[in-house]
């Protein structure tokens, strides 16, 4: 279904952008072959040298021969230049056909934009398709190291010590899971995973526990108290390490929204926890 999904933005992103190029060609919105005439200043440092001033701005340039001049860019330049400069597969600088020139002024033809809606689309499917599989990559270790602990956590009886620690916050968040039943120790693994940051390795076990929860419910066709509370918690979780994701983009510079992040997700962890109890509570005064 996401796979669907993704298809249709991406089809109708394509869509937007092909119409949007087409307006642009027929208008000739992006002033194609349109002479620009700049106030032309003489430079100091060489007669090759070259200040094209207009109403708002001045562009250095240098004289090549074939009656060209080559523009360069900087921070200052109108962004309209550096679209110009992508578009022909340059960066810092562009190339400008000499129509006319005398000594107080200049007029150029600059290079042409075409379909630039749909290259962008089609060059940002690439760069995120590219840093898609960067990522993935990046968090295969760690995925795979956390997984292999849970493993053996879970072989080893050591998530029962873990049920038997929580079991008490657990008995009051959960008052309708019976003590020793396994949706609780699905819901340990799933609440530690999402507080050490690792939302991808409780996913599973969010699912699991889910299901688990759905044969202690009556209702099959409507979410038990249980059910909402737990994807309140897993949708709010306090984390005290960064999620892998935000490692994997940001690097040691992490360290900086630990604090903040401690601090957010305990508020949301609490609104959560509070507004489930209530709507609960509004649930079980109705029936």
């Amino acid at each position: 279904m996401l796979n669907k999904i993704w298809a249709s933005l991406i089809i109708l992103g394509i869509s937007f952008a092909f119409a949007q190029d087409v307006h642009d060609e027929v208008y000739n919105t992006h002033n194609n072959g349109v002479p620009l005439q700049f106030n032309l200043l003489t430079s100091d440092t060489s007669p090759q040298q070259l200040i094209l001033a207009a109403n708002e701005y001045k562009l250095n340039a240098t004289l090549k021969q074939k009656q060209k001049v080559q523009i360069h860019l900087d921070t200052k330049s109108p962004i309209k230049f550096h679209n110009i400069a992508l578009a022909n597969s340059q960066k810092n600088s562009l190339i400008a056909d000499i129509v006319s020139q005398d000594s107080s002024s200049i007029t150029l033809i600059l290079p042409e934009i075409h379909w630039q809606k749909l290259r962008e689309v089609t060059q940002a499917a690439f760069d995120t398709a590219e840093f898609a599989v960067k990522l993935a990559l990046g968090l295969i270790g760690i995925m795979a190291l956390w997984l292999g602990l849970m493993q053996i956590i879970e072989k080893s009886g050591l998530i029962n010590f873990l049920v038997k620690f929580v079991q008490p916050f657990l008995s009051w968040l959960f008052p309708n899971i019976p003590k020793n039943h396994p949706a609780l120790a699905s819901i340990s693994m799933n609440m530690t995973a999402n507080i050490l940051g690792l939302g991808n390795a409780a996913t599973p076990l969010g699912i699991k526990a889910m299901q688990q929860l759905q044969t202690l419910n009556h209702n099959k066709d409507t979410a038990s108290d249980e059910m909402c509370m737990f994807l309140a918690l897993n949708t709010s979780s306090v984390q005290l390490l960064p999620p892998v994701t935000l490692i994997a983009l940001m690097g040691t510079q992490v360290s900086d929204l630990i604090v903040p992040i401690i601090l957010a997700t305990s508020c949301s962890t609490l609104v959560a926890i509070t507004v489930a109890k209530i709507f609960a509570a509004r649930r079980r005064n109705r029936a």
